[in-house]
């Protein structure tokens, strides 16, 4: 079993800063990429950013230059940075994670429940 566990969400005021974690556990041989997508209310799940294992990061265009992802590749763990925050960013937040549990097998996709961050003044 592979899990995948948030923290950081909460309310924030315009402008304010806010740090997302996300901790990957159980049988884990290798971490492909690791990254956040975010679901607004009555909106699809969107790309924020993602970390390939070895490559370019990849941002949203609505969020670059204000959020920062990073990645521990030895205890795959992962944060989103989050400053000058607008309204809009208001969503549920979510960790995801392709991973790899044993060498033979091809990498799965797997999602945190996701934490809630609300922007407003």
């Amino acid at each position: 079993q592979v899990q995948l566990v948030e923290s950081g969400g909460g309310l924030v005021q315009p402008g304010e800063s806010l740090t997302l974690s996300c901790a990957a556990s159980g049988t884990i041989f290798s971490v492909e990429d690791m990254g956040w997508f975010r679901q607004a209310p009555g909106k699809e799940r969107e790309l924020v950013a993602t970390m390939p294992f070895r490559g370019e990061t990849n941002y949203a265009d609505s969020v670059k230059g204000r959020f920062t992802i990073a990645r521990d590749k030895v205890n795959h763990t992962a944060s989103l940075q989050m400053n000058e925050m607008k309204p809009e960013d208001t969503a549920v937040y979510y960790c995801t994670a392709n991973i790899r549990r044993y060498s033979p097998l091809l990498p799965e996709r797997y999602w945190g429940q996701g934490t809630q961050v609300t922007v407003s003044s």
